[in-house]
């Protein structure tokens, strides 16, 4: 659990301080957005070579905890 939670980091100055991959300019967001599109987590490993099988379960570990936030805004 330890190594997930070490592999998303907040930085101001990475993508305006959104949750990233080990400080890479590659947002939970936007690995969300894949696995939510259908693309598998091979598919996701084959096409971004610099991502690994931990990042992928790093961002579903701390999508999970902000689901589980006691205050969540309604989306529309």
């Amino acid at each position: 659990m330890e190594d997930l939670v070490s592999r998303i980091t907040l930085n101001p100055d990475v993508c305006k301080g959104k949750p990233t991959i080990r400080n890479m300019r590659f947002t939970v967001s936007q690995m969300l957005e894949l696995l939510a599109s259908g693309m598998s987590t091979q598919e996701i490993l084959s096409d971004y070579s610099f991502i690994d099988k931990e990042d992928i379960e790093a961002c579903l570990w701390y999508a999970s905890k902000l689901a589980n936030t006691k205050s969540v805004t309604p989306l529309a």
